[in-house]
């Protein structure tokens, strides 16, 4: 697979933001946006990146009818914000680190497993930890 997909780092961009927008889990927001949903993000990066992500977001979110929770992370971070960039290039590091190919299963499968969760706690250091590091938690099944 080719490393630094900009085309999945984009869509997990978008995944990222528009679950703090809508106060969702990301397990949630893929549920909501399902396969079709992210192949079409996915395969229309190159063009969707042009526009505004809140823009993007948005027509999503409608058309979706993508409702608010309340999940919010970033109300119960207690230190730095991880913009959702630097969250997207995480979850893309881990697609590419165990997926062959790009799929909007595979993409799911990620956001709903544990771990997840162990990159949206900001209060823990785990989302910054090396894409190898993490790679290993996610296979091991836990945060080792």
């Amino acid at each position: 697979m080719n490393k630094n997909n900009s085309d999945l780092f984009y869509t997990c961009s978008l995944i990222e933001f528009i679950g703090r927008k809508c106060h969702q889990k990301r397990s949630d927001i893929v549920k909501l946006l399902g396969e079709k949903t992210i192949n079409r993000i996915y395969h229309n990066a190159d063009i969707l990146h042009c526009e505004v992500i809140d823009s993007v977001a948005d027509r999503y979110i409608e058309l979706l009818s993508i409702p608010d929770g309340d999940f919010d992370n970033i109300a119960l971070c207690k230190y730095l914000i991880p913009d959702y960039w630097a969250i997207g290039a995480v979850y893309e590091r881990l697609i590419e680190d165990i997926y062959d190919t790009v799929t909007a299963e595979n993409i799911i499968a990620i956001y709903t497993s544990w771990i997840s969760d162990a990159i949206s706690n900001y209060n823990t250091d785990f989302y910054y930890q090396s894409r190898d590091y993490i790679k290993e938690c996610y296979i091991a099944d836990k945060i080792l």
